[in-house]
């Protein structure tokens, strides 16, 4: 895996929109946030046009916005504003030698995930799940969220980072035990929907990261034996599930993602780490996508109000 060259004061970032739309008048405001933070911003030609109210555009100008962000040299890291619907159109028309001959960062998440897994298995790179420029920066860029983010960039610098929570929302353990492997995952939904498919993700040896937002807990059963049914689960070395912000269950609204995880889990014979506040939420730690991680529950027991241990080192 090649982890990306640092990020600098000065750098051109390149802004996309590879999912759904950002309101026009909201685009200046993205752009004047980062030029704030001292990057040099390069527009995306695709990021101001929408179509059918949940595409950002055709999906050739998308896809062909994220090809020209990889071959433009002055071009640091690539920024994607929001998330959204149709990154899946995306998939079939990116350019995999140009983008695997000039590897740099690409950060997103949410439906931003099929391209994360893409250029994590197709084109070798880590990739950051990490704050998007409207969803994020633009809206909550609070001291948490940001320094979890700067703390992944550095990644390459530092050789190792151990995860961390917000204050007060503790790592939980659903499965003990130590395992190790590149992390990978996403989105629940779009890992799924991806299944069968030429870009679905490979878990095998791997850690398997999974969140998603606004589903009720019919839907993330669901999708949780998805995984397990396609050997997903089996194939994973282990399991850090990220947040369910929006998540809802007005059947019995004692029964949310928590127990649900738990019960769901029960049995299985690898560690399994949930509560991690990454995803959909605010604040929101950063992960690198490609990354060897390292989960370390047995190091806790017996010690009172312990946690789990996440690490991330250079694969």
């Amino acid at each position: 895996m090649i982890f990306p060259h640092a990020l600098k004061m000065g750098d051109a970032v390149g802004l996309i929109a590879p999912s759904s739309p950002v309101p026009a008048e909201r685009l200046e405001a993205c752009k004047s946030l980062l030029e704030s933070q001292g990057y040099k911003v390069k527009e995306g030609r695709g990021i101001y046009s929408s179509l059918h109210g949940y595409q950002g555009g055709p999906a050739a100008v998308r896809a062909a916005d994220i090809n020209a962000m990889f071959a433009d040299p002055e071009v640091k890291a690539i920024f994607c504003l929001k998330g959204g619907y149709s990154s899946a159109q995306v998939m079939d028309k990116l350019d995999l030698r140009l983008i695997r001959a000039n590897p740099k960062i690409f950060v997103g998440y949410s439906d931003v995930t099929n391209l994360n897994v893409f250029l994590n298995q197709q084109a070798g790179m880590v990739t950051f799940h990490g704050p998007m420029v409207h969803s994020n920066m633009l809206k909550s860029y609070d001291d948490f969220t940001r320094a979890s983010f700067e703390a992944a960039l550095a990644l390459g610098a530092s050789g190792s980072l151990e995860l961390k929570n917000p204050q007060g929302e503790p790592f939980r353990t659903l499965r003990p035990g130590r395992a190790e492997g590149i992390i990978a995952g996403g989105n629940l939904s779009l890992l799924c929907s991806m299944l069968g498919t030429p870009y679905e993700i490979d878990t095998r040896g791997k850690i398997l990261f999974f969140e998603d937002v606004n589903e009720s807990i019919p839907h993330i059963d669901r999708m949780l034996y998805q995984l397990k049914y396609s050997g997903k689960l089996d194939q994973a070395a282990g399991v850090a599930a990220g947040d369910f912000s929006g998540q809802s269950n007005p059947d019995d609204p004692a029964y949310m993602a928590d127990e649900l995880l738990r019960d769901f889990f029960t049995g299985y014979q690898k560690p399994v780490v949930d509560n991690i506040k990454s995803g959909h939420c605010y604040p929101m730690s950063s992960i690198p996508l490609g990354a060897l991680c390292r989960l370390d529950t047995d190091g806790t027991k017996g010690q009172a109000g312990a946690e789990p241990k996440i690490t991330f080192h250079l694969p």
